[in-house]
């Protein structure tokens, strides 16, 4: 489960072996949401408002690399 960012506690990992569409994991504590690279939506989990801006803004910045990593650790999927 490499993490690719740590935002003041908010941390963006990306998983290998796993499924379409591409996404981040931004977990943060107890909590964890699944939010696509491309439509920058939370599609699972719960992430408190805060750092759910903090994952969001990070993926606006970072949309490229993140498609990059989530398909060089899934390139069956590519």
């Amino acid at each position: 489960m490499p993490t690719v960012a740590n935002l003041d506690g908010v941390k963006i990992v990306i998983h290998n072996g796993d499924h379409r569409p591409p996404h981040i994991h931004a977990i943060y504590s107890e909590y964890e949401t699944l939010i696509e690279v491309e439509t920058m939506k939370a599609q699972a989990g719960y992430l408190p408002a805060k750092q759910l801006k903090k994952a969001i803004d990070w993926l606006t910045g970072n949309q490229e690399l993140a498609l990059s990593v989530f398909y060089e650790l899934n390139p069956q999927l590519k």
